[in-house]
């Protein structure tokens, strides 16, 4: 005779089976047999600094700078500008649905390089703004969030740009730098021929420069892919920035943070910049802050649960 089971041993049962579910799963997740699985959750945890304490509350940081620096495996160099011909410019701009495994996003076709500037925040570098504030008060038609910005407290006011800032052939905001540091660039000369790599702080005055904020890495340089493993940044929401060799200038915007679109590693973004013919390209800031605007509305989705995060800078389409 089978024995009647009770509402008691059944809720017993569940807690059990939670609890035990509790212990064993973050065990089995950073040091069972999957190791991939744990990388990409350490690497995307260590790169937000909200969620650090998911790897580091199971992992010695000895294990945790391993994975970081086995994972990262980018190469650095300059584009060349000589090798970017600029043709066929026209106002056409062209956007696109883009779609992974694991993610979705948006992809921005902008023909003519010239209509392409950096937005600034009005109330930098005390405040940001939000992508599409910043585009609207400079009349344009698209805008993504642009470079990196100090946060202090976590408060989400994005004021003080990461690195430096050049606008109308100024700068406009830098932090201090020695003149042979090395700092990432992606920029604009006079002349439409984006610039991306590592340069030195000093040597940026004399490279023509119209528009440009210091954020990476890069992802294509003349043609060659920059991120052989994963990039070790994890998973996330992303942006990024290109150029074909004929001047068009790629927007890239890829969602992340929910069960439909969770995000994208650097590796991801790169192969669609590739795709799109990109002939240099480097990485924007992501996460939180990764936005697209477009003809008056944002036209990607957030992460942030309050909506647009406040950025101090963006490239815009006047």
């Amino acid at each position: 005779m089978l024995k009647r089971i009770s509402f008691k041993e059944i809720i017993i049962f569940i807690v059990f089976e939670l609890t035990f579910t509790t212990i064993t799963m973050p065990l089995t997740v950073f040091y069972g047999p999957f190791t991939n699985v744990r990388n990409t959750i350490v690497t995307t945890a260590m790169t937000t600094l909200k969620h650090q304490y998911i790897a580091t509350m199971f992992l010695p940081k000895s294990l945790t700078d391993k994975i970081m620096n086995d994972n990262k495996q980018i190469s650095t160099g300059n584009s060349d500008a000589n090798k970017i011909n600029i043709k066929n410019r026209d106002n056409t701009i062209e956007i696109y649905n883009v779609y992974g495994k694991h993610f979705e996003g948006k992809i921005m076709l902008i023909h003519d390089p010239l209509r392409v500037e950096v937005g600034l925040s009005s109330k930098m570098p005390e405040q940001g703004e939000t992508t599409s504030q910043i585009a609207k008060a400079n009349k344009a038609i698209a805008a993504i969030n642009a470079g990196g910005f100090g946060d202090s407290g976590m408060k989400g006011i994005g004021g003080s740009p990461l690195g430096f800032v050049i606008h109308n052939g100024k700068i406009v905001y830098s932090e201090k730098t020695n003149e042979n540091d090395k700092v990432d660039l992606i920029g604009f000369t006079t002349s439409g021929k984006m610039l991306v790599g590592k340069y030195k702080y000093g040597d940026i005055k004399d490279l023509n420069i119209r528009e440009a904020v210091s954020f990476g890495p890069a992802l294509i340089i003349n043609g060659e892919p920059m991120v052989k493993g994963d990039g070790g940044w994890g998973i996330a929401p992303r942006t990024a920035i290109g150029q074909r060799q004929d001047g068009t200038v790629i927007f890239l915007t890829i969602d992340g943070r929910t069960v439909k679109s969770i995000g994208a590693t650097l590796k991801d973004i790169q192969e669609i910049m590739l795709n799109y013919d990109a002939y240099n390209a480097a990485n924007l800031d992501g996460g939180s802050s990764t936005t697209m605007y477009y003809n008056g509305k944002v036209i990607n989705n957030p992460s942030d649960t309050l909506g647009e995060r406040s950025v101090p800078t963006t490239f815009i389409v006047k």
